[in-house]
């Protein structure tokens, strides 16, 4: 199962839209999505706006892949839990978000292994298109923590969060 997600705070039409169109044209493949307050509600799976916390995690222990925004704790999760994760930042000239930081964080993780980066909804249909080709991280859990303690301290003096 692919987990589709993007965060509680605002929706990512964008995003929501592009694997909804990529979902038509793959009838076999199980999608399941939290969009937040997004305006585009997709046709082609099934979807909440949110989940608790309990729910989040059921759904996350239980796919294989996760597509999602840049968001730090959905990927950090995902290297720390060796799931593949694709993510696709959202765009401030768009009104997706305040600025672009999501591009900062992209940059910041596109060297880690387990983590995929479509700059655009082109390539997240590229990458959905060999999703079963993308392999894991292999970060154990003690490196991880330390490396995700050092990138939140990064990103917050680079953005001043």
């Amino acid at each position: 199962m692919i987990f589709l997600t993007v965060g509680t705070q605002i929706g990512f039409d964008r995003l929501i839209k592009a694997v909804d169109e990529w979902a038509l044209l793959q009838p076999q493949q199980t999608i399941f999505a939290q969009i937040g307050k997004a305006h585009y509600k997709p046709e082609n799976f099934k979807y909440t706006e949110f989940l608790s916390p309990k729910e989040y995690k059921e759904v996350f222990d239980s796919c294989s892949y996760v597509v999602s925004h840049a968001g730090m704790g959905t990927i950090i999760s995902c290297l720390m839990s060796h799931k593949p994760i694709l993510v696709m930042p959202r765009k401030a000239k768009l009104s997706e978000h305040r600025n672009d930081h999501q591009f900062a964080t992209c940059e910041r993780f596109s060297d880690k292994e387990g983590c995929y980066i479509a700059w655009d909804e082109y390539e997240l249909v590229d990458y959905l298109n060999v999703l079963h080709t993308l392999k894991p991280s292999s970060v154990d859990s003690k490196a991880g923590l330390a490396f995700s303690d050092a990138l939140l301290k990064e990103v917050t003096e680079r953005f001043g969060f």
